[in-house]
Parts: structure tokens; C-alpha cells; sequence
């Protein structure tokens, strides 16, 4: 979304940003931006909440009145000029979507992911895989834990775009083409693909994979947030032989600029869940899958395979053969800068 919103501006638009009380940002960093730090109603007990899903639907009816409000004080002060041109949604935060309409202002829904987990929504609400999908029914986006009927509860709100002009995804066309010709004859608006602009493991599946990173004797970058390991503030758990065993190979970090890790020529390869790892394992086989439960040499044998094998060697290929289409795709004239000024056109329109 701040990707996004920096595009933007340097299009000339004006750019305000709302956000979660609980999800602050540094708002130093985008000095270009105005900012608005929404009350989520939410408890510090409910923050802690493992259930993502019921946070959402929470903030969602917590959030809509103070926004509403917001807009409605923002819209009677403004000048004969002046207006708000669109909202700009997260997808899961489906209540602007509402409010947006009420208000009679446009709205463009963005979607975060990548095309192919949309697609699956559908399904979910039919418990049914049409035998043409590539999905395995492990694929499919359901939560190891929390509520079903949260899930799809969610699943029903944020797929119910009713009134939004457009919806935009961060994917890229040549790597999608399929599903996001699928969700245009879903949803009947623009379809505006201009990318590139988790629930962790409990804490005995991470000490595993920690030592089969060890064992691998590859260099290694790792991002753990801190707090989301059940029981721990960050990695103290990790004893002195392991920080021995990777000081030299090994980098963890509670945090890291994710685009300039991604792109760095040291990083072979990235991984992501359920449907998106399908795509990246049996669709575009530039990924291996991890069967079963995280054990001692999962990963090991993984990063072998992927290091050191023909098949890695192989995946290695594939991978700078996609690199190079989306290279083209994001380069002047390709298929994301095309995508990207049709939003622009939009807003502009107004």
C-alpha cells in the first residue's frame, strides 16, 4: 500500500494514510505523506489474539464510524476545489469500501496478493475444486487454527465488491494471466495488475528449522518479527551454541527492508504459502515443497537439493528465465507500467 502511495505521489496526488492504532508506522520515513491513526477499540488481550481473522472482522466494526466521521468532517471543510478523489482500500479492510459508497466517493480496492489465492474464495464458499484447478485440497487457504466460520466469514466480505471501480493486485501479468482472467469475469471491473510496487511455526517447528539452516552450511538472512513466537519476545530461546554455529554464515534480524533483500543476487530463492507455493512448485517450479511437519533435516536436505543438485541447478534457471520476463513486464512499455497508468488515468478522471 505505501508503495503504492509513494507512486502516486510522485504523480502529483495528494496522499493521507489510514491506519491501525495497534499497526503504528514511522511516519519520518514518508515525510510526503499525511497521516491518520484510526482507534482499532482494540484490547491489548485482543492484539495478542493468534487468530487473525476475528482481529479483522473486530477492526473492521470498530473503525468504520471514527473513519466515516473523518471523511464526512474532512469533506465539509474542504475548499470549492478541493475534494477527496478516490479511496484507495486494502482489500481486508472492507468496511471503506461501504463507507466510500455512502459517502459517494470512488473507490479502488488493493489487493495485497498475488491473483491466484483470489480465485480460491469462490471455491471455499462452495466446498467444491473444479477438477481444472491445480489445487490439492492442502492448498487451499484455510487457517491451521482459529475459527472456520471467522474465516469465511471474512472470506464473504472481503470477495463482495459491490461498488468499487477497479481492484488492483500485486502481481504481474505474464505470471498470472490465467487467474486474473478468471477474476475479471468474476468481478466485471478493471483489473489493474502492477506488481511488484504468515503464521509462524510454533516455537519447536522454529528450533528445528533453525538447526537445519545451521546444518546447511549455507549462508542465510532470517527475519523474525518479535512476538510472534509464542512464549518469547524474540529469538532468546536459541541457545549459544547455535549463535556459535551460524555467527559467521547467518544473519537474523527483527526486521529488514524486504524489497532490497529480495532482489540481492545472494538470495536464491523465497518462499510463500498455500496456493502461492502451489504456483511456485508444481505451476512454475521454482520452489520446493516441505512434506509434513518441519523435522531435524527437512530443510537441510532442502537447501542441499536446491544449492548443490541438478534439479536445484535446474530451479535455478527457471528462476532467471521468470526473472527476465518480469524484468521485461516491469521495464518501460511492459505490462505493469501499462497496468499502472490505467489507475492513474482513473484518478485523474475524477
Amino acid at each position: 500500500m505505501l508503495q503504492l502511495a509513494t507512486v502516486l505521489k510522485s504523480k502529483d496526488f495528494s496522499i493521507t494514510v489510514a491506519h491501525a492504532h495497534f499497526n503504528s508506522l514511522d511516519y519520518s520515513v514518508f515525510p510526503d505523506f499525511t497521516f491518520l491513526c484510526v482507534p482499532d477499540g482494540l484490547s491489548e488481550e485482543e492484539v495478542q489474539n493468534p487468530d487473525l481473522k476475528a482481529i479483522m472482522l473486530r477492526l473492521n466494526v470498530n473503525r468504520e464510524s471514527s473513519l466515516r466521521e473523518y471523511l464526512t468532517r474532512s469533506t465539509n471543510h474542504m475548499g470549492p476545489g478541493d475534494k477527496i478523489c478516490c479511496i484507495i482500500y486494502d482489500a481486508v479492510v472492507y468496511f471503506l469500501e461501504a463507507v466510500a459508497h455512502v459517502l459517494k466517493i470512488p473507490s479502488i480496492a488493493l489487493h495485497t496478493s498475488s491473483a491466484a489465492p483470489t480465485i480460491v474464495h469462490p471455491i471455499l464458499l462452495q466446498a467444491l475444486v473444479p477438477l481444472h484447478q491445480l489445487l490439492r485440497f492442502k492448498d487451499l487457504p484455510l487457517s491451521n487454527f482459529g475459527s472456520l466460520d471467522y474465516f469465511l466469514e471474512l472470506v464473504v466480505l472481503t470477495s463482495n465488491t459491490r461498488s468499487s471501480l477497479a481492484i488492483i493486485f500485486n502481481t504481474i501479468h505474464c505470471l498470472e494471466e490465467s487467474p486474473l482472467a478468471q477474476l475479471y469475469q468474476q468481478y466485471q471491473v478493471p483489473i489493474f495488475p502492477i506488481g511488484p510496487p504468515h503464521k509462524l511455526a510454533p516455537t519447536s517447528a522454529l528450533y528445528e528449522m533453525a538447526w537445519d539452516l545451521a546444518n546447511s552450511r549455507e549462508h542465510f538472512s532470517w527475519v523474525i518479527r518479535p512476538g510472534s513466537i509464542p512464549g518469547s519476545k524474540w529469538i532468546e530461546s536459541m541457545n549459544e551454541e547455535f549463535e556459535d554455529c551460524v555467527k559467521d554464515r547467518g544473519c537474523i534480524v527483527k526486521w529488514a527492508p524486504q524489497k532490497k533483500v529480495l532482489v540481492h543476487e545472494a538470495e536464491p530463492c523465497f518462499g510463500e504459502q498455500k496456493v502461492n507455493a502451489m504456483y511456485l512448485t508444481h505451476e512454475w517450479r521454482v520452489g520446493l515443497e516441505l512434506e509434513g511437519e518441519i523435522e531435524r533435516g527437512t530443510v537441510e536436505r532442502a537447501v542441499r537439493k536446491l544449492m548443490k543438485e541438478k534439479e536445484g541447478e535446474e530451479m535455478r534457471q527457471r528462476v532467471l528465465d521468470l526473472k527476465h520476463k518480469c524484468d521485461v513486464s516491469i521495464g518501460d512499455g511492459g505490462s505493469s507500467c501499462h497496468y499502472l497508468s490505467k489507475p492513474i488515468e482513473l484518478l485523474r478522471s475524477f
